[in-house]
């Protein structure tokens, strides 16, 4: 199952991406200083809306196009993709970075990317991967 490293090294793989800190101290992946995935580590009132289903271990946070694919996410992989109350209504998804594959984490990563990406840069990306 996937790492933080693995997170880093996949993210910082795509074009234009730069690794920061957060305004809370967790790392960030931006592209062209637009946000795409994050460390998100669950806060109080993550845990209490949770409850007995709040994951213990690492959470990755990650953009995806719409709410829609959320929805897909959430219904197809349970044990792996979540969301909190905070996120209603946003096209995020919370990763249970211990339970997902590294190809699925790869997906994961270069869609919140495309979706976050300045349209050529995005393109130019697409033009060149096999």
């Amino acid at each position: 199952m996937a790492t933080w490293e693995d997170v880093a090294r996949i993210a910082l793989g795509l074009p234009e991406t730069s690794e920061e800190a957060s305004y809370d101290g967790a790392t960030a992946w931006k592209v062209k200083g637009r946000l795409f995935t994050w460390e998100r580590p669950l806060r109080k009132s993550d845990v209490e809306a949770l409850g007995d289903a709040a994951p213990e271990g690492p959470v990755l946070a990650a953009r995806v196009p719409d709410v829609g694919v959320k929805g897909a996410l959430l219904a197809d992989r349970p044990d792996v993709y979540f969301t909190t109350p905070h996120f209603d209504g946003y096209p995020i998804v919370l990763v249970r970075l211990d339970r997902v594959p590294l190809p699925d984490l790869e997906e994961l990563l270069v869609e919140a990317w495309l979706d976050r990406a300045p349209k050529r840069v995005a393109q130019a990306y697409l033009h060149d991967s096999p």
